[in-house]
């Protein structure tokens, strides 16, 4: 003979819903960090969130951790709190983005310098070229095939003059 099982008094599953309850409300909070990210979306996590987050991006921070506060009568210690954390590393983080910015900087001249290298040493071979007396053909909007005439000639080894005075310095 099989038996069925009997149903639980209503009290019984009212008492173990409020042992869950009670167990989970025991349990201390994980601390809640919510911030805005690249993209405009909100996220939240228990950690806080990457170094590259905007502090004005960080949307609620989780409470500092309560402790135990010395009593009424005992003097307070004459030792200067420390500058927090944040504030130094704040300030790393704006250190490091103005060596980066400083970096790309140096970058940039250096590809510019680069460029009149470049630019210096094909201005001069074209004077060279254009100097020798050899004939110099180039190609018309017609695609046809036409040779430079003295003035022409003339005109690009001034233009070519120019380039080299401004860029072989």
């Amino acid at each position: 003979m099989l038996s069925t099982p009997k149903p639980r008094p209503a009290r019984q599953v009212l008492l173990a819903l409020l042992a869950v309850l009670a167990a989970a409300l025991a349990q201390p909070c994980a601390a809640q960090w919510k911030w805005r990210d690249a993209q405009g979306r909100v996220q939240y996590s228990d950690r806080p969130p990457p170094n590259d987050v905007r502090d004005r991006d960080i949307l609620m921070r989780p409470a500092p951790p309560r402790s135990s506060a010395p009593p009424a009568s005992a003097p307070a210690p004459s030792v200067q709190a420390p500058v927090p954390t944040s504030d130094a590393a704040l300030e790393a983080r704006k250190r490091q983005a103005e060596s980066a910015q400083d970096q790309g900087k140096r970058d940039e001249e250096a590809r510019l310098a680069r460029q009149k290298v470049e630019n210096c040493a094909r201005a001069k071979e074209y004077a060279r070229t254009v100097e020798s007396g050899q004939r110099i053909a180039r190609t018309n909007e017609k695609g046809e095939r036409e040779f430079l005439d003295d003035a022409q000639r003339a005109r690009e080894s001034a233009r070519a003059r120019e380039i080299i005075a401004s860029d072989c310095r």
